[in-house]
């Protein structure tokens, strides 16, 4: 049995929706009845949205947009729940922020359903709820979203279904000379492909940069990553199937664990710790937890066990981690020394994640 998430792009449901949606229900419906569990994570609420209304162009203010996405999640769920009921099976709805994730509780909670919703042969469709999501607790886009789930589910495979057929060095649309990449393989190659699609162009602006993000916070989870076309729903049947993307990220060789998966990519950094060199030095090479007299300066206001960001004597950014305590304890201890041998924790090491991983 195989965890499959799946993750459809806008742009595979721009047209003829209803016919997209029942190609695809079909071959996760075939998957389902192998006994392997899919989750899938979809776009098109807006699309849909706008379409419902006649609109000519997509909204460009906030609201419009939630407004949209608020018509067309309705009419998006009801497509999949008549297409999947064709094949005997149910759907369920989750609508998910950034919020519902960040408590490490609701985190649980959020896994726990969908395991359960796959226990019960349901189809988890999962999609942002954009039409209540403030900017600050947006995920930003699906594939950073289809990442998280994966990871927090212990997903074996993520596939981004898009409308090109693999990674290419440079956007092929333009330019002839593009050189199609079949694998990669480390995550220094990974990070490398997402400095080089940020330097600009069509190719970095676009939906592939938000990609390369995915696969990273999914890699490092020990989640196989698949980038294939999906602009014909039979090729996804052949992908659950066995068969492979046109570009497959491997999964990092030593895996986050679920809660470290947690503390990298969900939850953002609420403040700063200045660490001086021996203190990275231990952090890095010897798997140390931070202690206070490592800290050299502390940045923000936070409370005891929210995240923060460890950088190094130059301002670079070595790692985050829970902070055992506020941020007006550790001022307050950094003045007095306390005037006590030895040091106390200030990031235990279970709950660190260094930025070179």
């Amino acid at each position: 049995m195989t965890l499959w998430t799946v993750k459809l792009g806008t742009s595979l449901l721009r047209e003829n929706t209803a016919v997209m949606i029942d190609g695809y229900a079909a071959v996760i419906a075939a998957a389902i009845r192998r006994r392997d569990h899919v989750l899938l994570v979809t776009s098109g609420a807006v699309g849909l949205g706008c379409q419902k209304l006649n609109l000519s162009q997509r909204p460009n203010s906030v609201i419009a947009l939630q407004a949209a996405a608020a018509i067309g999640q309705g009419h998006l769920m009801a497509l999949y729940e008549r297409a999947m009921a064709a094949h005997g099976l149910s759907v369920a709805q989750v609508l998910l922020t950034r919020s519902d994730l960040v408590d490490r509780r609701r985190y649980q909670n959020a896994s726990g359903t969908l395991q359960q919703l796959l226990t019960w042969g349901v189809l988890p469709i999962i999609n942002e709820n954009d039409a209540l999501s403030p900017a600050e607790l947006r995920f930003g886009d699906n594939d950073t979203l289809s990442a998280l789930v994966a990871a927090a589910v212990g997903a074996q495979q993520l596939i981004l279904l898009t409308d090109v057929d693999r990674l290419y060095s440079s956007d092929p649309r333009i330019e002839a000379a593009a050189r199609p990449i079949t694998d990669v393989q480390h995550p220094q190659e990974l990070k490398h492909l997402k400095i080089d699609a940020g330097n600009g162009g069509r190719w970095g602006t676009g939906g592939m940069i938000t990609k390369l993000a995915a696969a990273r916070i999914a890699t490092a989870s020990g989640v196989t990553v698949q980038l294939a076309d999906g602009r014909d729903p039979t090729r996804l049947g052949r992908l659950l199937q066995g068969e492979r993307g046109g570009t497959i990220f491997h999964p990092h060789p030593e895996p986050l664990g679920n809660r470290r998966s947690w503390l990298a990519h969900v939850l953002e950094p609420e403040g700063e710790l200045q660490l001086d060199a021996g203190a990275c030095e231990a952090l890095l090479y010897r798997g140390a937890s931070l202690l206070l007299v490592g800290v050299t300066a502390v940045n923000g206001d936070f409370d005891a066990n929210q995240v923060v960001m460890l950088l190094d004597p130059n301002g670079v950014e070595l790692g985050r981690g829970l902070c055992s305590q506020t941020s007006v304890q550790l001022r307050r201890a950094l003045v007095s020394r306390l005037g006590v041998t030895g040091s106390p924790v200030v990031i235990h090491r279970d709950a660190l994640v260094l930025k070179n991983r």
